[in-house]
């Protein structure tokens, strides 16, 4: 077997020719000219070899993926067939380490957590030929912090995230890697300075490196991230969001404001001095909020007493006052908690402009029992699309700060102070608040039925969106040279697609290449109905939820990647959607050269492809940005009854569930308990193996998994720009 000679493939079915003993996602290979004089022959079987065996098998084409010889060493490392297929149809992993080079900083997973370290090799274990396609690439590591060394298949391995655009500056948050820690820990820059020709960051966290509360830690800048850029699984330190300030004649006692990476924070100065190890005069505040990371302790010393993680230090020259105080800082601090802790009513409620959730508070404000929105009188189906569109996202708050008729007013206010933020301030709406929403839509004259029947949640919110508050149709569709616009897209699929085990991501191509469309821009809201034969027949036993989808190949004035080369794309050929010599679904696009060659095949002369979208002074090697949406929630249904989950965060486990009507207290007389719980074990599901998850059933799967993979109704994804709050 020679790599340069010969040609690889991934078995992904079985099929005639393949022995009982061979499984799915065995590697085998062909040589080059002889695969050309049986392509010439339009032989509908090809004679390959399986990797490590000198015998040949003439196999069916359909069975067979092609492969570089780089991505089959990369398979042939992983130990069984099951993990090569399932590596290999996930895509993504496979791609991005067949462009890993040595030398680039990885991320590798050790017991359970994630490492930084080195890439120092790349080949065979006995360092044979590059790629070796008979005993697998590995990569060998060297793991930051000590030296230590490791092998690892591509699986193992996470690329470190690009160096931001915007450096690591004081008052970001951040994550970092101490030089004797084996995981990343999170804190907040307090000063950057220069140590011996190096960049050091003086980085504040809530343990120093002996453990003690209220530490601080000094750290190349090398090894500190910005933390939106940091791997979605990384270990998580004890801390929340920061606080900085700005300013000058700041005395104790006195309200300052401070903006952080992620905007102003506000409180009160309760130290001024100097501080052990670092120049010049600082302060020590109590912030409004639990947004700080100490409690007015440094270097295991007190220099005053605050809540825990209301506590800050920062520099005095980053405070300034705060110029929007009236009253006595005692007044202000008592208001604010006022505000958060009353729950009969809300001070100062209507100029108050409540932001969603986020991923740190969810836990501590959204779950338990008693939480979301409390469901009553066939109430959730608007109860679960409320509490999914607003909760934890912003991408539809626009709703509830336009102009609206004099008329609608009204359900306008009710929905932002009686539902939206109650929920997002308290973590909880009670039924009298959606029902006094649904008797202003009935008594407007939208539906007779809105305070007793049950509705759908695509009806609501198009009643909600167009009739009322006049939003603009997010959603610009282009089919036939005509855009139509629209607030939910429900997805179709004709009779030929061979989807079994589908992606949401998967779903949406195949509707648009059944239909004929393409987005005419990225909208700030996609809602994407899941197909179905009414809501008590669905088409696919089992949907994988898609946390990002890609949507650039469905715009049609953007520009385009070759699917070969990766360079800038003239020709798109619809014809070859589904060739399975490049991969079973997908928008496929060409720049000239490559198409020249795919087409040259006799089984693809006959195809017409069409000039693609290209820039006016765009650069043939500029490879086209990705326009991506990030998932945010799901809607499901389940014998007539509507439940959602929150994507709440960036990690796999970072699911919650929630039911308006999860319990009930009492009889005709009682109500319902509405419940929102965590459920990180839909990750379980999520790393399965493709094969082993289309053959689980239903009936194994855990409870509230169950419901996501089988009874989605609604996604709804969101532009990561999108949002009202940054």
């Amino acid at each position: 077997m020679d790599p340069t000679q010969d040609l690889f493939f991934i078995i992904t079915e079985r099929g005639e020719g393949i022995p009982t003993y061979i499984q799915p996602g065995t590697i085998c290979y062909i040589n080059e000219k002889r695969y050309f004089d049986e392509v010439s022959a339009e032989s509908p079987m090809l004679p390959v070899k399986w990797l490590g065996s000198h015998f040949e098998h003439r196999v069916q084409v359909d069975c067979l993926h092609p492969l570089c010889a780089v991505k089959a060493a990369l398979l042939q490392a992983l130990d069984t067939e099951e993990e090569r297929l399932d590596a290999f149809l996930k895509k993504e992993a496979l791609e991005a380490a067949a462009d890993l080079k040595e030398g680039s900083p990885v991320f590798v997973e050790r017991n359970g957590k994630l490492r930084q370290g080195t890439l120092r090799y790349i080949g065979s274990r006995n360092r044979t030929v590059f790629p070796d396609c008979t005993s697998g690439t590995f990569f060998r590591v060297e793991l930051q912090g000590g030296g230590e060394e490791v092998w690892v298949p591509f699986t193992c391995l996470r690329p470190a995230p690009e160096a931001p655009e915007a450096p690591v500056q004081e008052g970001d948050r951040v994550i970092f890697f101490p030089d004797q820690e084996k995981r990343a820990r999170r804190g907040m820059v307090i000063e950057l300075k220069k140590t011996n020709g190096e960049t050091m960051a003086f980085i504040s966290t809530d343990r120093d490196e002996q453990g003690e509360k209220g530490g601080a830690v000094t750290v190349p800048i090398n090894y500190v991230l910005k933390e939106e850029y940091h791997p979605s699984d990384m270990e998580s330190m004890d801390t929340t969001d920061p606080g900085t300030v700005n300013g000058s004649s700041i005395i104790l006692h006195s309200r300052v404001r401070v903006k952080l990476g992620k905007g102003p924070e506000y409180g009160i100065v309760r130290w001024i001095g100097q501080l052990p190890g670092m120049d010049g005069t600082r302060v020590g505040l109590e912030l409004d909020k639990k947004t700080g990371v100490n409690d007015g302790t440094f270097m295991n010393k007190r220099y005053f007493t605050c809540p825990p993680k209301q506590g800050l230090f920062v520099k005095l020259s980053s405070c300034s006052p705060d110029i929007s105080d009236s009253s006595t800082a005692g007044d202000k601090v008592a208001t604010s908690f006022t505000k958060q802790t009353t729950q009969g009513c809300d001070v100062d409620a209507e100029s108050e402009t409540v932001p969603p959730i986020n991923t740190e508070d969810v836990k501590r404000l959204l779950v338990g029992r008693m939480k979301g929105i409390q469901g009553h009188c066939n109430s959730c189906y608007m109860d679960s699309a409320l509490f999914s569109l607003f909760s934890c996202s912003s991408v539809l708050d626009s709703l509830l700060f336009k102009p609206a008729d004099p008329k609608d007013q009204p359900i306008q206010r009710t929905l932002l102070m009686d539902i939206v933020n109650p929920l997002r301030r308290k973590g909880f709406v009670e039924a009298g608040s959606v029902m006094k929403l649904r008797k202003q839509l009935q008594e407007r004259g939208y539906c007779p039925t809105f305070t007793t029947h049950e509705k759908d949640p695509e009806e609501f919110l198009s009643l909600i969106m167009n009739k009322i508050l006049s939003l603009e149709p997010p959603i610009k569709l282009c089919s036939g040279g005509s855009i139509q616009s629209s607030f939910c897209y429900q997805i179709f699929l004709d009779e030929t697609h061979n989807l079994i085990l589908p992606t949401v991501q998967q779903l949406i191509e195949h509707s648009f290449y059944s239909g004929n469309l393409k987005l005419a821009e990225v909208p700030s809201c996609l809602i994407l109905q899941m197909p179905r034969f009414g809501k008590n027949f669905k088409m696919f036993q089992k949907i994988i939820p898609s946390f990002e989808l890609d949507i650039t190949a469905l715009i049609s004035d953007g520009p385009q990647q070759c699917l070969l080369c990766g360079g800038l794309a003239n020709e798109e050929c619809v014809e070859c959607f589904r060739d399975p010599a490049f991969s079973r679904n997908g928008f496929k696009y060409f720049c000239h050269t490559c198409s020249s060659q795919v087409h040259s095949h006799h089984s693809r002369k006959s195809h017409r492809p069409s000039r693609a979208f290209v820039p006016d002074g765009w650069l043939q090697a500029v490879a086209p940005p990705k326009d991506k949406m990030e998932l945010f929630a799901v809607l499901c249904i389940d014998t007539s009854h509507y439940v959602s989950f929150l994507k709440y965060g960036p990690n796999t486990t970072d699911w919650a569930f929630f039911d308006s009507m999860s319990d009930r207290e009492g009889e005709t007389d009682g109500y319902n308990i509405p419940e929102v719980r965590l459920c990180p074990e839909v990750a379980r599901y999520l790393h399965m193996p493709l094969t082993q998850l289309a053959h689980l059933q239903p009936r194994d799967m855990d409870d509230v998994a169950k419901r996501l993979f089988c009874d989605a109704y609604m996604y709804l994804y969101q532009s990561p720009s999108a949002s009202l709050y940054h």
